[in-house]
């Protein structure tokens, strides 16, 4: 069996927190952050099923930044 480490991000959104993969896109949500990273991490299991680990992009010292768009 092989192993894979994943980083994820957590934040409140509403009522609930949203965890969310930064190397492959897969989310996922909870009441607490403990059951959005629960959640997340079944939802991961579920995505690398029935497909191989792929090589994961290497996300090293993510920071959050703003981007303003206008639209119409």
């Amino acid at each position: 069996m092989s192993k894979i480490n994943l980083k994820s991000v957590v934040w409140k959104e509403g009522k609930y927190y949203v965890s969310q993969c930064l190397e492959v896109d897969v989310s996922s949500f909870g009441k607490t952050k403990k059951e959005a990273l629960t959640n997340l991490h079944e939802a991961l299991e579920l995505y690398f099923e029935d497909i191989p680990l792929p090589k994961k992009l290497n996300v090293s010292r993510p920071a959050i930044e703003s981007i303003t768009l206008q639209y119409a």
